[in-house]
């Protein structure tokens, strides 16, 4: 009888302890509500972390070109055009004489008279000018008959005109008239007037690199 007792004390013991423990369990006081733990507010708002710190825009200022324009340069005042030399007429009281060296080079009259044209008014204007001028008349090739005294067309007018022009000469090509007596198989004579040189050519040559001026009418 005692023993029956004693497992059933045991058996309601063992079953107080578990319906205990249950109750303790099942309580959601005992563990703690979402109370317990805090509120979210206690593990800090996301406002209360820092702000990513503020990324400055590039301060780099693009200047604009500072390229300088300058001023177109100032057109210069063109110079004043003075005539040529041999048009520009020259001081009366001037000393040096002008010179003149005129070539005649065909056996042609009309050529030949043009020549003596041209000396005679080339004279005549630096007379009224009261200027010097020197003129010399080179003969060379078929030109050389208007200095032949057996068939100039023109002996007598240049007789005429060294009269009264003393700066006026003529020059005869000696290669010219050593080829006229191999040809003509005779002497050939000369004016007066006319004075031989070696080359007609390279007198005219020499006549200009003096500074003398060159026509051929």
């Amino acid at each position: 009888m005692n023993r029956s007792l004693s497992v059933f004390t045991a058996t309601v013991i063992a079953l107080a302890l578990t319906l205990s423990a249950r109750a303790q369990i099942s309580s959601p006081a005992q563990f703690g509500g979402p109370s317990q733990f805090g509120a979210p507010s206690q593990f800090g708002a996301p406002s209360q972390l820092d702000a990513p710190p503020q990324v400055s825009a590039p301060s780099r200022k693009v200047s604009a070109p500072s390229r300088k324009v300058s001023a177109a340069p100032k057109m210069a005042t063109p110079a004043k055009i003075r005539p040529p030399a041999e048009i520009r007429a020259a001081p009366a009281n001037q000393k040096q004489p002008h010179r003149l060296a005129v070539q005649v080079d065909v056996n042609d009259p009309a050529v030949m008279n043009l020549t003596l044209n041209n000396v005679s008014n080339a004279v005549q204007h630096y007379r009224e000018l009261g200027q010097k001028v020197e003129i010399e008349v080179v003969a060379f090739g078929p030109g050389l008959h208007m200095l032949r005294e057996d068939t100039s067309p023109v002996k007598a007018r240049i007789k005429s005109m060294t009269e009264t022009i003393p700066q006026l000469f003529f020059s005869a090509c000696g290669n010219t008239r050593e080829n006229m007596t191999r040809v003509e198989a005779k002497d050939i004579p000369l004016i007066s007037e006319a004075k031989v040189v070696k080359s007609g050519v390279v007198r005219l040559v020499e006549l200009q690199e003096r500074g003398w001026s060159y026509l051929r009418p």
